[in-house]
């Protein structure tokens, strides 16, 4: 199968690196179209305003200038000579649990391969050491996705605990728990004196029992978490019919 590579921490990032020599090493033919830098964040954005500017790295890989949907546009209609039959984003240097999918540049990557013939995937390793630890669990979950009937337009959302690969506790199908609300942002001031703020860490899980992603990456196990395109809340269109102008 042909699969195209992406990930929201750039193309030198060492999770992408990983992934792409496990799929060598398994026999795929891959692409890798990926941000020239961090791009963590951005979501599904698109660059409206400037122009892209792909370059082929010596190692094949395809740096551009752009966010991970970008990358991901641009590659299957562009770039992929053969187009590819499957996105995977990451392996992401930390989680993407819960709300976090709101705002992942990896989770987007993933979204943006929708439109391909095969589910897309992101994979996130929850810490920055056992990537190797993520690649395996990648290559052994697809060829059991391969066999069920996954709905179209769903991403498979992985999040792998940051172990050795023998001391994961196994596998677990799981919801998107929820998070509390996260600190301020930090005033502060630049060199110049110049008013600025940081964005603050993620809040802690608020929704984060049994069935979630969090409690399964927290008791060791593999999160995967199937995540719909389609946002509409159905329990709510009744609900919604008597407004008038």
């Amino acid at each position: 199968m042909e699969l195209l590579l992406s990930n929201d921490d750039g193309v030198h990032a060492p999770g992408l690196v990983m992934l792409a020599k496990h799929c060598k090493e398994a026999g795929f033919n891959i692409q890798v179209v990926a941000p020239d830098r961090d791009r963590s964040g951005v979501s599904n954005s698109l660059t409206l305003d400037s122009p892209l500017h792909p370059i082929q790295l010596a190692n094949g890989f395809i740096s551009v200038n752009g966010t991970p949907t970008d990358c991901v546009h641009l590659a299957i209609n562009s770039l992929c000579n053969p187009v590819p039959k499957r996105v995977i984003a990451g392996i992401n240097s930390g989680a993407n649990l819960g709300d976090d999918v709101l705002y992942s540049g990896t989770v987007a990557a993933a979204m943006e391969g929708r439109f391909l013939g095969v589910t897309p995937i992101a994979v996130s390793l929850v810490g920055k050491q056992h990537f190797d630890t993520a690649a395996r669990v990648t290559l052994e979950l697809l060829p059991q996705l391969e066999k069920l009937n996954i709905a179209k337009r769903t991403v498979i959302n992985i999040n792998v605990p940051d172990v050795p690969y023998e001391q994961l506790k196994g596998v677990e199908i799981t919801r998107l728990g929820h998070r509390e609300r996260s600190d301020n942002p930090v005033k502060t001031q630049n060199p110049r004196g110049k008013e600025c703020y940081w964005i603050s860490a993620a809040g802690p899980a608020a929704d984060g029992g049994e069935g979630t992603d969090f409690h399964a990456v927290a008791q060791g196990k593999v999160s995967v978490t199937p995540i719909h395109v389609d946002m509409t809340s159905y329990e709510m269109l009744d609900s919604l019919k008597g407004l008038t102008l």
